[in-house]
C-alpha cells in the first residue's frame, strides 16, 4: 500500500466513510457482517455439527438443506460451527502477525545500526525460507490443535509485515515532526506510539486485511492436508473429511462446495473493504478519484492517460 493518512486521521472515522462513500466497501462490509452474525448465531440456528442425522452423503434436501456428510452429519450445520472457529483463528492470527511484525519493523527502522542489522537479518532469514514448507514441518511435530495451527502461521507470516513496516519507519525517521520530538526530549516509546505509528494507519490496517486472508487460507490448507486437529469443526476439517470420503469421485458436491464458497466469500469481502479503504486514506488515490469527478462534471470522459493541465493565467 503506497500511501499513508495524515497524521492525527481517525481510522474508525475514514473506515465508516469508505462503507458510506464507497460501494465495494458496503459490498465487503455486508458479506463480512453476514458471516459474523452466523458465527455468532451458529449455536441457535444450526443443530449439533458432530450429531449423526441421517444417511451418509444425502444430496440437499428440505430436511437437510446442504445435505449430509460421508459420516451421516449435517452439512449446514458443520459449515455453521466452521465459520465460528475460522473466522476467531483468522482475525486473532492476522491482528497478531501484524503486531509482531510492526514492532520489529519500527524497532529496526527507527533506532538504526546494529539494531537494524540484526533485526534485518532475522526477518531476511524467515523471507529466504519457503512459508508453506516450513508450517507443514512445524505443524506436523507439533500436537495438533487450533493453538498450535495459530503458533505456526504467526511464526511463519510475521517477517513480510516487519519488511514493509521498517521500510515506511526508515522513510519517517527523517521527517521534521520525529526531529522536532527527539530535540524536544521525547521518550522513544513516546515517538514510535504517537508521531510514526500514527501516520501507518492505513498500511497497518491493510496488513491486517491482508494477514486475516492469510491466516483463513493457509489455516484451510494445512487442516485440509491433515496437519490439524480433524476432530474439531472447522471450514479446513470439512474439506478435510470430504477428500477422505472421496466426494470428487462419488459426485457429492455439496459436501466440500459449501466450505469452499465461505472461504472465498470471506477473502472476498476483506478484499473489497480493503481496496476501498485504500483509496479513502491514500492521497494519491484520493487527488485521482478527485480529478475523475471534475472531468466527469465538465462532461469528459476520464480515460488511461495521464491529464496535463495548463495554468492560463
Amino acid at each position: 500500500m503506497s500511501g499513508s493518512p495524515q497524521r492525527g486521521a481517525n481510522p474508525l472515522a475514514m473506515w465508516l466513510l469508505a462503507v458510506r462513500s464507497d460501494r465495494r466497501a458496503t459490498v465487503g462490509a455486508f458479506v463480512l457482517l453476514l458471516f459474523g452474525l452466523l458465527a455468532c448465531l451458529g449455536p441457535w440456528i444450526a443443530s449439533d455439527p458432530d450429531a449423526l442425522v441421517g444417511m451418509p452423503l444425502q444430496p440437499p434436501s428440505l430436511e437437510h438443506w446442504l445435505g449430509t456428510t460421508g459420516q451421516g452429519q449435517d452439512v449446514f450445520a458443520q459449515m455453521v460451527a466452521g465459520t465460528r472457529v475460522s473466522l476467531v483463528l483468522g482475525f486473532s492470527v492476522g491482528v497478531v502477525v501484524v503486531l509482531v511484525g510492526a514492532l520489529i519493523g519500527v524497532a529496526a527502522g527507527y533506532f538504526g545500526g546494529r539494531v537494524d542489522a540484526m533485526l534485518s537479518l532475522l526477518f531476511n532469514i524467515f523471507l529466504v525460507i519457503p512459508g508453506l514448507p516450513l508450517a507443514i514441518i512445524i505443524a506436523a511435530y507439533l500436537p495438533s490443535g487450533p493453538l498450535t495451527l495459530a503458533l505456526v502461521l504467526i511464526v511463519t507470516g510475521w517477517a513480510w509485515n516487519a519488511r514493509v513496516i521498517r521500510a515506511q519507519t526508515l522513510a519517517q525517521r527523517q521527517r521534521d515532526f520525529v526531529s522536532a520530538a527527539i530535540v524536544a526530549g521525547e521518550s522513544h516509546w513516546r515517538i514510535i506510539t504517537r508521531e510514526i505509528l500514527p501516520t501507518m494507519t492505513s498500511l497497518i490496517v491493510a496488513q491486517v486485511i491482508g494477514s486475516t486472508v492469510y491466516a483463513i487460507g493457509a489455516q484451510v490448507g494445512l487442516e485440509f492436508l491433515g496437519l490439524g486437529d480433524v476432530s474439531k469443526v472447522t471450514w479446513g476439517t470439512n474439506l478435510y473429511w470430504a477428500q477422505n470420503d472421496s466426494a470428487l469421485l462419488t459426485g457429492a458436491w455439496w459436501t466440500f462446495a459449501p466450505t469452499g464458497l465461505c472461504v472465498a466469500l470471506v477473502g472476498f469481502g476483506l478484499t473489497m473493504l480493503n481496496s476501498a479503504f485504500d483509496e479513502i486514506s491514500n492521497p494519491r488515490l484520493q487527488l485521482e478519484r478527485a480529478w475523475r469527478a471534475h472531468l466527469q462534471a465538465c462532461g469528459h470522459s476520464p480515460g488511461r492517460s495521464t491529464p496535463v493541465v495548463i495554468d492560463r493565467g
